[in-house]
């Protein structure tokens, strides 16, 4: 019943754009079970407290002050969904705005690949720190997929508070991240909007992409060692299953993970988790921080591969 409504929501877009955004978001809500969230008080306590300690102990090891987001939501995937569908369709409004005629099957083939590239992901997003690109007026937040934690925990082994502990620490990671770079939003949307300008228009801007590339992988590769080194257990166990994870299961999910583009994902959270481990082991977590004074201390592509001209150019 659930694929027959899926399917039934994209065969029915409509509009004028070449995404039917409603209809894409009831699609995905049909193909995707919500998830249990019967979370008792005290769980939800327990997940406050994650929170509060992950930015303590961040703030200690890192030397950076930062806010926690004012929604700070333990979500069902449906809620998740909700919530990306309108991130999705801000960051895709440029390309909406030049289409000047969508056929009515371009755009039930573009509604259905983006209703599926929201299901699968509403499924293994485990946690998201969510700047609210292109909404200026709200403010940011933090989400946690609670049917997903409990499922990944279980699969890898991994008793669930602790489990979902660690996945606190990583966002509120990213956080102080965007606490200490005020300007990292405005960055981040900047280059965003003139990529999908750029394919709107039928070219392809390697520079740009190239640009919001290197602030990405600064971005995870920054969060993938803080979280390790300011988290207050044991983690190797983790990071080893983590990792195995986001590899993919099996050959048909590698081949989706790389078409959604999570196989770029998980090379931003590798080399950048390199690149940062040999600036602090060579000059100290302070110097690492320094990536965000401003845009211009962000490492080219290039630095990512050399750290010791990352470290020259910023200590002149």
């Amino acid at each position: 019943m659930g694929i027959y409504r899926s399917m039934r929501a994209v065969t029915a877009a409509s509009g004028d754009g070449p995404v039917d955004w409603e209809a894409a978001g009831e699609s995905a809500k049909a193909a995707t079970d919500p998830g249990a969230l019967d979370v008792s008080q005290a769980e939800r306590e327990a997940y406050a407290a994650d929170v509060l300690d992950a930015r303590n102990c961040v703030q200690a090891e890192t030397r950076i002050s930062f806010d926690l987001p004012e929604r700070v939501q333990v979500q069902s995937r449906h809620h998740w969904l909700d919530a990306n569908v309108a991130t999705f369709r801000r960051v895709m409004e440029p390309l909406e705005q030049q289409a000047e005629y969508v056929p009515g099957l371009a755009r039930i083939v573009n509604t259905g690949s983006m209703a599926f590239a929201l299901s699968f992901l509403s499924k293994h997003v485990l946690g998201q720190y969510d700047p609210l690109l292109l909404a200026p007026d709200e403010p940011h937040a933090l989400y946690f997929v609670r049917p997903n934690i409990t499922r990944v925990a279980e699969r890898l082994d991994v008793p669930y508070p602790r489990f979902r502990r660690w996945i606190a620490f990583h966002e509120v990671t990213h956080a102080a991240e965007f606490g200490a770079a005020p300007w990292l939003s405005a960055h981040l949307e900047s280059r965003m909007q003139e990529a999908v300008r750029n394919i709107a228009a039928g070219t392809l801007d390697r520079e740009a992409l190239s640009d919001l590339d290197a602030t990405m992988t600064a971005i995870e590769g920054y969060a993938e060692l803080v979280m390790d080194r300011a988290f207050d257990e044991k983690y190797e166990d983790l990071r080893r299953k983590l990792d195995r994870r986001r590899q993919g299961q099996g050959p048909v999910e590698r081949l989706i993970r790389r078409l959604l583009g999570l196989s770029v994902k998980r090379r931003q959270y590798e080399r950048g988790e390199s690149f940062f481990s040999t600036v602090v082991e060579a000059k100290g977590i302070e110097t690492a921080s320094l990536v965000w004074e401003s845009p211009e201390m962000l490492p080219t592509d290039e630095e990512f591969d050399d750290p010791d001209a990352w470290i020259a150019r910023v200590e002149r």
